[in-house]
Parts: C-alpha cells; sequence; structure tokens
C-alpha cells in the first residue's frame, strides 16, 4: 500500500446513478410491472439487458458465494468481461458494496462506490470496469447470470490499494 491513501464513501445506489455502469435490477414502482398468473404475481418486467452472443456465447447462472472483506477495504483490483454483460442478485438479506468505473480505458479517478440494498441487484454492461462481490456483514450468495463461451471474457488489473471505501 502507499502512503498516499484516498478514501471513497459509497453513495445509495439508485438507476439514475448507476447507468452508465449497467442496470440495477430491483422491483419497484419505477419499473414496468404488470399482474400475471390470475392476478397473483406482480411480474417486473424487463429490468436489465444480458449482452452474452459475442463470439457464440450463451447465458450461464451461477451461484458466487462471497465473503466480506476487512474493514476499510483497499481497492486493490478491478475487472472488466469485454464479451459479455454480468449480473448479480443477491439471494439473502445483507447489504453489499458495489464498486465500478465506466468501460474503456481504465482511470482509477472515475471509480464510484455504491451501497446496494438486499433487495437491489445490478447488472454490469459489457466492459464495465469493476471489483468483485463485496459481501456486508456475512457470508452472502449471489444469482450470478453472465456469459459463457468462446474467447477470454475476464480482464484483470491490479491496483496498489491507495483508494479505500469508508466504512461501510
Amino acid at each position: 500500500m502507499t502512503d498516499n491513501i484516498q478514501t471513497i464513501t459509497p453513495k445509495p445506489l439508485t438507476a439514475d446513478a448507476f447507468s452508465i455502469f449497467g442496470d440495477v435490477i430491483e422491483a419497484n414502482t419505477d419499473a414496468k410491472n404488470f399482474a400475471i398468473n390470475d392476478g397473483f404475481t406482480q411480474r417486473y418486467h424487463d429490468l436489465a439487458k444480458v449482452d452474452v452472443n459475442d463470439n457464440n456465447g450463451h447465458a450461464l447462472i451461477s451461484i458466487f458465494r462471497s465473503t466480506p472483506l476487512v474493514q476499510p477495504i483497499a481497492i486493490k483490483m478491478m475487472e472488466r468481461h469485454p464479451h459479455g454483460s454480468q449480473a448479480f442478485i443477491p439471494m439473502g438479506e445483507n447489504p453489499y458494496l458495489v464498486v465500478a468505473a465506466p468501460a474503456g480505458e481504465f482511470d482509477v479517478n472515475n471509480i464510484e462506490v455504491f451501497i446496494a440494498k438486499a433487495s437491489q441487484g445490478i447488472n454490469y454492461h459489457k466492459g464495465t470496469w469493476h471489483h468483485f462481490c463485496l459481501a456486508l456483514n456475512s457470508e452472502s450468495d449471489f444469482l450470478v447470470v453472465d456469459r459463457g463461451g468462446e474467447g477470454d471474457n475476464c480482464d484483470v488489473l491490479e491496483l496498489d490499494g491507495s483508494l479505500v471505501i469508508a466504512q461501510s
């Protein structure tokens, strides 16, 4: 770690604030929704764009189990998936942190940190830089929808850890 530590404070995850990175997946009044199954189910429709078709890609559904890191968290890596989107939907009651930077040439100064509620999932657009899943409070499971198929779909950058997330 360097001597030049900068702290970044997580902000609430909203669709507007996150729009350059991807989609917020949540059932709220802003989402297109309608009744199905004889009125016993409310469908919140078309909440994220799953983009997995590059190089004969196909959708994968997985569960990631994430262990919380010791806080404060130093940002020591970022990754991106150049051939497909990647969605994380929490399967428990814990909030979690979302660390993202815009697609394209990586710039540490463009990193933003969000705190997501357990009722909010996220879908990173293809090529969006992000940190791996940052569970808070306790071990947490996430349903993950991403791309399988030909080609290397994960670019990883190592960072010096001089950007630290304020205690959450």
